[in-house]
Formats: structure tokens, sequence, C-alpha cells
């Protein structure tokens, strides 16, 4: 019996960053699944223009294992009909497309509603955002032409979900998001900073992925502040014994500036916590993802607002406790003082946290990591996705 077809849609090799990453092992799970599956990704993504960081391109091998079709230009409606058509006389059983910004609305809508023609394909979006962080004009009408398109979605958070309800009323359900577990296995942190550069005996927390507004690094930098007016606090060891330590926090910030940098470098300045910065500010590459997690005591994501964040599934992966701020669907991923704690969105309340994370140390969240990442599997969402196009198998 022939293997039912199955067309992913969106970032993949070569280009670069999350999606892709998630898209890419979101394939490889349907081929396990015993689906035929190809990603259809984007030629052109953003107008340059548009895309606020060095390049949209990655510089990793192309991955062999994986059908990858790069055709679709988000800003060409020629190409979208062609590529529409070419998906209708196709007739995959399923296509799967992601949703993260109201400007892919156009494109993607018109793609859909004219594979949909063949009367045979279900249309099963992954939303990560439904409400962009950041709006501008024509947002809802995008997203609006698009959600007609769907016949059922996937949110990773309960935001996302409350949000998608004002643009459809097709079947959609809320998982967990699985676990980033393909960027290598947990290496020691002493391997993980031998290989960064990093000094051994420092303690140190991580600020991982892209820096956007939204992200809170403004906060973070605030509350590094905080933190050197510190005279001492407490800081867990391996053997749960507590000794004191003075100003001895480091923060590694690894990810490219996607907005004006010179604001972070003035708070810095402002603050007088250069001595407390290890700067990466390049974009990371798949292949060093590990090294940055694992060389990590903590990972801190000082969101203002969020749906969801891909750095909490790669926290859970490489078993690394977090601090996540108490908004949008966050706290909902990190029970607080098991595999994590949350603060509120503010510089005082999140170096408070990051004094506590030491407080209790490391071991303290372990088991409790080891135990919630079982639910983040990539099982569940294919399985979620097949439900919901309700086909036979």
């Amino acid at each position: 019996m022939d293997k039912q077809k199955l067309v992913i849609i969106g970032p993949a090799h070569p280009l670069r960053g999350g999606l892709a990453s998630f898209d890419e092992r979101l394939a490889r799970q349907f081929q396990f699944d015993d689906f035929d599956t190809t990603i259809y990704t984007y030629s052109l993504q953003y107008p340059s223009f548009l895309f606020p960081g060095t390049t949209q391109y990655s510089s990793e091998p192309k991955p062999t294992d994986i059908n990858i079709k790069v055709c679709i230009n988000s800003i060409n409606p020629f190409n979208w009909i062609k590529i529409g058509l070419q998906l209708k006389k196709l007739k995959p059983r399923i296509i799967v497309v992601r949703y993260w910004l109201p400007f892919m609305g156009p494109c993607l809508g018109t793609i859909l509603r004219i594979a949909k023609r063949n009367k045979y394909t279900k249309i099963i979006c992954i939303a990560d955002n439904i409400i962009p962080h950041e709006k501008r004009i024509g947002d809802k009408s995008f997203t609006k032409y698009f959600t007609k398109s769907i016949d059922g979605f996937v949110t990773m958070s309960k935001k996302v979900l409350e949000d998608l309800k004002h643009f459809s009323s097709k079947p959609a359900q809320q998982i967990q998001h699985p676990l980033y577990d393909n960027f290598g296995e947990i290496i020691s942190k002493e391997e993980a900073r031998k290989y960064l550069n990093l000094n051994q005996d420092e303690n140190i927390v991580l600020f991982f992925g892209f820096i956007r507004k939204y992200k809170g690094l403004d906060l973070l930098l605030e509350a590094m502040a905080e933190l050197k007016k510190s005279t001492k606090y407490e800081v867990g060891t391996t053997n749960n014994e507590k000794q004191e330590t003075r100003n001895e926090i480091k923060l590694l910030i690894a990810g490219e500036f996607y907005e004006d940098r010179k604001q972070y470098d003035d708070l810095i300045e402002e603050y007088g916590i250069k001595d407390s910065l290890i700067l990466r500010t390049d974009f990371i590459q798949d292949s060093e993802v590990k090294y940055y997690l694992c060389a990590a005591d903590f990972v801190i994501q000082p969101y203002r607002n969020a749906t969801q964040s891909g750095v909490t599934p790669l926290a859970y992966h490489f078993e690394k406790p977090m601090l996540v701020t108490n908004v949008g669907g966050l706290p909902d991923l990190v029970p607080d003082r098991e595999v994590g704690l949350i603060a509120e969105p503010n510089a005082i309340s999140i170096a408070e946290k990051i004094k506590e994370l030491y407080t209790l140390g490391e071991a303290h969240f372990l088991p409790y990591l080891k135990e919630e990442k079982k639910k983040y599997s990539w099982k569940i969402l294919t399985n979620k996705i097949v439900d919901l196009a309700n086909i036979s198998r």
C-alpha cells in the first residue's frame, strides 16, 4: 500500500532559526509515522527591509534525510497560484502549515484555497501566533483571510488558543511544544564551557535567542544591575550546603540583535554591568546550541509578553532549570519551584528569583525536569494533527 502524502508548508533549510528547526524535526516524525513527507519552504520568506537580522539563511549543511522543496515566494501572487495548483494536483492527504506572522496571510491563504479545490486535502495549521507581538496595519484582515482556509488548528499555548477564537470556530487543540531534541545530546558543563572558552568556576545564567523588545533583555540587564548591588546571597552547592557569594553571577547573552543594539549598549553603560556580561551576539548555529545550553547554570526568559517560547523546550531537553516571567503562556510550561521559578516582569522580581535559583541549586530541579520533559513528545503532536484531519490510516 502506498504511503499517504503529507506536505509541511513553513520555514526549512536553507532558512535558519527555530521555526526551520521545528519543521525539519516534525518532518522526521511524520516520516517515522510512515507518511511520504515533503516540506515546501520559502525561496523568499521576507523582503530584506522586513527582516531585522543579518541574514535569513543558514550556513549549516542541507539535511539529507528530508525532502525540502524551496519554492514559495511570499510576495509574488503569480507564485502563490502556481504553488496552489501544484498542491491541488499532488493531492497530499494533509497539508500542515505554520502561521506565525500576519504578513504571510495573503500568500498562504491563497495557496491553500487553491489546493483545497481537489476536495481531498485536509489543512491543519500550527499557530505559533495569531495576534503578533509587534502589530502592523492589516494584521486582522490578513489573519482572517488565512484562517478561512484551515480545517483545524494546533496551538502550543492557551493564549494563542484564546486569540484564535476571535478569528475561527474550526476545531482547535492545545498541546505542549515538543522537545527540541535535534540539537544533540546533553554534554557536561565542563566540556561546554571549555568549547566556549568560559570560566569553569563562574556562576553563569543564559539569555538565549533573537533579541527583540518583547523578550525583555532590558529588564534582565536592569536585574543584573540589582544583583550587582547585593552585598551577599547564598548559592547552593552540589553537596546541598550553602555558601555565600558576592557579585559573582554572570549573564551569557547568546543570540542575534533583531533591533537596534545601541539601546542595550547604552543600558549596559548606564548600569555599569559590562564586567557581569558575556556577549555572544552573533547568530547561534544549530551545531553550537548544545554548548550554550549545557554551559549555563540556569536559563532566564525575562519576557514582557509572550504566547509560548521555543527556548522552554530547549531547556527541557538539556535539563536546565528556568526562570520565566508571569506573562502569556510561559508559566503554564514551567511548574514553579519544580522545573524553575516564575518572576514578575520587572527587574526587582527577576533579580530576586535569580538569587533564589542559586539558593535552591541545580540539583533541586533536576528530578522534576526529568519527569516533566516526558510530556513533550513529537508523537503527541503528529497524532493530534492526524486526529484533527479526521483521516483513516
